[in-house]
């Protein structure tokens, strides 16, 4: 029997380069439920595809006949819908905490790893998504796609030192979020999922325990992270 339970991805050219970092947020919180889906991929210039859901952005989630969308959105819907499969906070006390951590990855880590990353996402996207795409960033950093990602070995640099107080926590425990992986691993692991997909696994250096813990959560759920198709393997 087919899954009733369906999600729209942000895909490349190449309709198996998924690569959002929401997306990838909703896809372990999905599978950290053990809940089945089906992924449906889909580019910016598809907004009409989504006019169900009254936006224009994914992830959005139909789980027969209910509409969600936003990776937060998703992650509390999905813990109050299925109560009995495995909870994506450990308690209702973690949910606020969480909310800072996935707050965090949205405004800081995002705006750092966006100008390693920005030009090869441009260039691996859809034709009919590139212009918006340039269109949009560069009006956002107010400067060119090429003259942002110019000093990249910078950016990686800033990056790393950024990701220190992952360090402090990880010095202590296995996971961000404690004994065992919740959304808070998530939601920081489906940010790195970004620029993994476009740069490889070279992002952090291989002694670095953010990366060891980092590689621990793409070997969760069957290797699910792990089995994302990479830039350089794209069409």
């Amino acid at each position: 029997m087919a899954t009733q339970r369906q999600l729209f991805d942000l895909a490349g050219r190449d309709p198996e380069l998924r690569f959002s970092p929401y997306c990838w947020r909703t896809k372990f919180a999905l599978a950290h439920k053990g809940l089945a889906f089906e992924s449906l991929a889909w580019r910016m210039h598809e907004a009409a595809r989504l006019g169900f859901s009254g936006q224009a952005k994914v992830p959005v989630l139909v789980d027969e006949g209910h509409c969600v969308y936003d990776s937060w959105d998703i992650a509390i819907y999905l813990e109050r819908a299925y109560p009995d499969a495995p909870s994506l906070f450990g308690a209702p006390a973690a949910i606020p905490v969480t909310r800072v951590i996935n707050a965090w990855a949205d405004s800081f880590l995002h705006a750092l790893i966006a100008p390693i990353i920005v030009l090869d996402v441009h260039n691996c996207l859809h034709p009919a998504d590139q212009a918006y795409f340039r269109t949009t960033r560069e009006a956002r950093f107010k400067t060119t796609l090429e003259a942002l990602v110019a000093d990249r070995e910078s950016h990686v640099r800033q990056l790393r030192r950024a990701l220190e107080p992952l360090r402090t926590v990880l010095a202590t425990q296995r996971w961000l979020a404690g004994d065992t992986p919740a959304y808070a691993d998530y939601c920081v692991a489906g940010t790195l999922q970004w620029p993994r997909v476009f740069v490889g696994d070279d992002l952090l250096d291989a002694e670095d325990p953010v990366r060891r813990w980092f590689e621990a959560v793409l070997d969760l759920h069957d290797g699910l992270g792990r089995g994302a198709k990479l830039a350089r393997n794209a069409i």
